[in-house]
């Protein structure tokens, strides 16, 4: 999970998860935050709940990840927002499909269950928009190419370009989705899952980092 000051989604986002069916199951849980130096509670709450922390002063969503992924010691990679928005008390369910279904990359949908408050219409346009557009772009079925979870075997991110040229800013998560869904030997899909309301500041810029987004799409289609 990526934090910056999020002291008041991060403990609710950890107790979240479903330690008891990692326990029964035998399955080893690492909780890992990769926080951009933040000045409230956050590392604290973190780290009190069990989780190992990484600091990344360097700005940027996909910077954090750049950084974190490699130093992740289990087989599975769960990734998303520690703003209590994303359903962590499913993974396990997520890992399952993942193991049942052979697949090695799983991204999820939020428009299949948006919860009352969880997202702006201007932010559920511009959603729809870069879908719409990456899906033409690139040829991939996804509904949902902004979405922060994801769910897959680390050894995928050898399967596709090195982690390190990927975009440091928001543009990861859309690139992450292209170079899975479109590399030969990794096995993808995008399932329903859901989007409850924010917990603390919300720190997204609607149109600026949607036109960035939009930006990015176009460049990488012609580069790639």
């Amino acid at each position: 999970m990526p934090t910056l000051n999020e002291e008041k989604g991060i403990g609710k986002t950890i107790d979240s998860i479903n330690k008891d069916f990692f326990k029964k199951n035998n399955w080893e849980l690492e909780i890992v935050i990769i926080d951009g130096d933040s000045k409230d509670k956050t590392q604290e709450i973190a780290k009190k709940k069990g989780a190992k922390i990484i600091i990344e002063k360097r700005k940027g969503y996909g910077r954090a990840y750049k950084t974190g992924m490699p130093q992740i010691t289990g087989d599975i990679i769960v990734t998303g927002d520690a703003d209590a928005t994303y359903p962590f008390d499913r993974i396990h369910e997520y890992v399952q499909l993942l193991l049942d279904e052979n697949l090695d990359f799983i991204t999820t949908d939020r428009f299949a269950e948006l919860k009352k408050g969880s997202m702006t219409l201007t932010h559920r346009f511009g959603n729809l928009t870069l879908a719409t557009v990456l899906r033409v772009l690139f040829l991939i079925n996804i509904r949902d190419s902004q979405s922060g979870m994801w769910i897959f075997k680390k050894e995928a991110l050898d399967k596709i370009q090195p982690l390190e040229d990927f975009n440091d800013g928001m543009p990861f998560s859309e690139e992450i989705k292209i170079e899975m869904f479109t590399a030969k030997d990794v096995k993808s899909r995008e399932i329903f899952s859901t989007l409850c309301p924010r917990e603390g500041e919300i720190k997204l810029e609607s149109f600026k980092d949607g036109w960035k987004n939009l930006k990015f799409l176009f460049k990488k289609r012609i580069t790639s």
